[in-house]
């Protein structure tokens, strides 16, 4: 793991984020799994560099019944979790028949949780049945995972309660399921947009906020990364989305070990990274940038 005395010696002061930079900025990670497998054996050591850059909030997404009492947990252990609770699309398949009561009683039982990851995936229909992405699982068809979806955007407009959305190659449906239910007074994030830059006024309107993450750097995104140009500063947030979506090469400045099936691992300080991306892409300073985002992920979370 890289800890944070070597930054400087990865690379973090090619774009002027350096240690003193860093006891100035308050950052914010709109979306990311800290409770995943395969950042559980780094967890101290990542609370350690995630202080160091300073992080000051990070939503932690638990996607099923099984994840929600874990995040609940990580929320009173590490002062910076933000906890967010919901079925995700993978998961509205093999919800458990109680979901919807035990939902409710998360989110009245911590206060300042969000609603998600929640969404809906027509990708995931895609994929074959021995493709072992899906190996276990019962694959919820798009209709059942609007009803899921939209059960609990209820709750979280009953709530006012932030919903953190993941969509993949459902932008319609999305909308329309969004245009068709009851939505959180505050508004609700569409992480890691990858929707046409046409739609985002529709979105806006209803009121999304959009976030950031590296993976949009990659050049089979150029399209989803220009709409990060134009999204409203109001409406602008960063994220890791960690473990997953590390960013390549030397943007990859706190490199963690390979998982146990080999793949990559994002690290949440890498949100630093992100940010920084974000502000070349928008020419504008970081410190302008980091300002903004924390006023919107307050606004929205908070």
């Amino acid at each position: 793991m890289v800890k944070v005395e070597n930054w400087v010696r990865f690379g973090l002061s090619t774009f002027n984020f350096h240690l003193s930079t860093a006891a100035r900025l308050h950052l914010y990670d709109a979306h990311q799994h800290f409770h995943f497998d395969q950042l559980t054996p780094h967890r101290a050591a990542i609370d350690v560099d995630l202080r160091a850059i300073g992080l000051k909030g990070a939503v932690v997404n638990g996607t099923n019944t099984e994840e929600w009492p874990v995040v609940a947990q990580l929320a009173k252990d590490y002062a910076w979790v933000r906890p967010s609770f919901g079925i995700h699309p993978w998961d509205a398949g093999n919800r458990a028949p109680d979901w919807h009561a035990e939902l409710s009683t998360q989110l009245l039982a911590n206060q300042s949780a969000g609603v998600g990851e929640i969404g809906l995936d027509r990708w995931l229909l895609e994929l074959k049945p021995d493709d072992p992405r899906v190996t276990g699982l019962r694959v919820a068809p798009l209709d059942e995972q609007r009803e899921v979806f939209a059960a609990q955007l209820v709750l979280a407009a009953e709530l006012n309660r932030a919903a953190s959305i993941h969509c993949v190659q459902a932008w319609g449906p999305l909308l329309d399921t969004l245009q068709d239910s009851p939505r959180p007074a505050r508004g609700f994030l569409l992480h890691g947009y990858a929707g046409p830059a046409e739609m985002m006024k529709s979105f806006t309107d209803l009121g999304a906020y959009y976030s950031f993450n590296l993976q949009l750097l990659e050049p089979r995104h150029a399209a989803r990364l220009n709409n990060f140009r134009h999204i409203p500063a109001k409406r602008l947030l960063v994220e890791t989305d960690a473990p997953t979506k590390p960013p390549a090469g030397a943007l990859n400045r706190f490199p963690l070990p390979l998982a146990p099936d080999g793949s990559p691992v994002n690290h949440p300080a890498n949100i630093a990274v992100a940010y920084e991306q974000l502000a070349k892409l928008r020419n504008i300073p970081l410190e302008s940038l980091a300002a903004q985002v924390e006023q919107n992920f307050k606004r929205l979370f908070l």
